[in-house]
């Protein structure tokens, strides 16, 4: 069974989330930037997710941790919750 464990940022506008995306790729830390704009209570870890397998997610996030390169920052990524970044730490087969 295929598990992965990821980081994310939830925001309210896809606007928000490339500029967050922007700033990581500028250099900003995820974990920092998690902290401290996240609406999602895993912004408190630094967005940490932990591990899960397939279906424990909503599936639009499943489709990007399962299928995604591992180390990449991925977004935005609409769900009903909002706008994602998602980090991939690692998916083991």
């Amino acid at each position: 069974m295929t598990t992965a464990s990821a980081r994310h940022i939830l925001v309210n506008t896809e606007e928000k989330c490339n500029q967050l995306k922007s700033q990581i790729e500028g250099g900003e830390d995820f974990a920092k930037l998690a902290a401290e704009v996240s609406a999602c209570p895993s912004g408190k870890e630094g967005g940490s997710l932990g591990r899960f397998r397939p279906g424990m997610m909503v599936p639009e996030f499943d489709q990007v941790v399962f299928n995604e390169a591992v180390g990449v920052v991925h977004g935005p990524v609409k769900t009903q919750f909002g706008y994602h970044l998602i980090e991939i730490t690692d998916r083991q087969d």
